[in-house]
């Protein structure tokens, strides 16, 4: 069976703070979610973001277990279509603001790796003889960026911030908009995919955004720099550059989570 080795950390934006992100691996695949949703929301789904998060990962990977060879498009519209159906009854799961996730994975299967990233979730792959490949979905990020202005100026107005949060939130799974895992599992198929041989890769990491901020964001390091770190330090140390940079930008820290993946093994 193919395997590797996978180090995790993961932080919440602030202590106490409940932590909105997931990560979790089995021998041949890594999953990472970052949920989202909008403070207040609880009259729209009383189970609350971390648990969409840990629901949609912890069912990705079990079908990861028992579907090896099955699309990982596939895979993720199962696990949407399951947690959507663990709380349809009790919860407005079509409402624009109810719980979502982007979602990053990392399977080996047959000497390739398959990789998704839907949402705003980054995957890198370590090549040996070329530069990082760095898989994203830009959507999100390309039309948010109108509202960003906007967002600005009604950080202290609670109500007038979550309606534009959600005027922006109500172009998500929709063509011409950016797509997430929410209730629809048609979006799984708008995924970022691909597939590499494992012979040219030294590893791989999933990040959160809270995580990929430093390189994609405040470009503090490069994506080489951030692998070199990684492998000398491991994800903890990736965090704390995060928070430090984030202070000095003055930026509200994110839930910040990171897969490592090493020892890629195709046999």
């Amino acid at each position: 069976m193919p395997g590797m080795r996978v180090t995790m950390t993961s932080e919440p934006a602030r202590p106490g703070r409940v932590n909105e992100d997931f990560a979790g691996a089995v021998p041949a695949a890594a999953v990472l979610v970052d949920g989202a949703g909008i403070p207040g929301a609880e009259s729209i789904c009383r189970h609350g973001v971390a648990w969409y998060a840990g629901r949609l990962g912890g069912s990705l990977l079990g079908l990861l277990s028992t579907g090896p060879e099955r699309a990982l498009p596939a895979l993720l519209a199962d696990a949407i279509v399951r947690v959507t159906d663990e709380h349809r009854d009790t919860c407005d799961v079509a409402d624009p603001i109810s719980p979502s996730a982007a979602v990053a994975v990392l399977r080996l299967s047959a000497g390739r790796v398959d990789h998704l990233v839907l949402g705003d979730a980054v995957l890198v792959l370590d090549r040996a003889d070329a530069a990082p490949l760095v898989v994203t979905d830009h959507r999100e990020a390309d039309i948010a960026r109108s509202y960003l202005p906007a967002l600005a100026a009604a950080a202290g107005d609670g109500d007038d911030y979550r309606r534009i949060l959600g005027e922006l939130r109500a172009n998500r799974n929709s063509p011409g908009g950016f797509w997430v895992a929410k209730d629809d599992p048609g979006a799984a198929d708008q995924a970022v995919t691909g597939s590499t041989p494992i012979a040219g890769l030294t590893g791989a990491v999933l990040l959160s955004n809270g995580a990929s901020r430093i390189a994609d964001r405040f470009g503090a390091a490069g994506w080489p720099e951030v692998l070199a770190v990684l492998a000398s330090s491991g994800p903890a140390e990736i965090i704390r550059r995060v928070r430090r940079v984030e202070a000095r930008h003055a930026v509200t820290p994110d839930d910040a989570t990171i897969a490592h993946c090493t020892d890629l093994d195709e046999t």
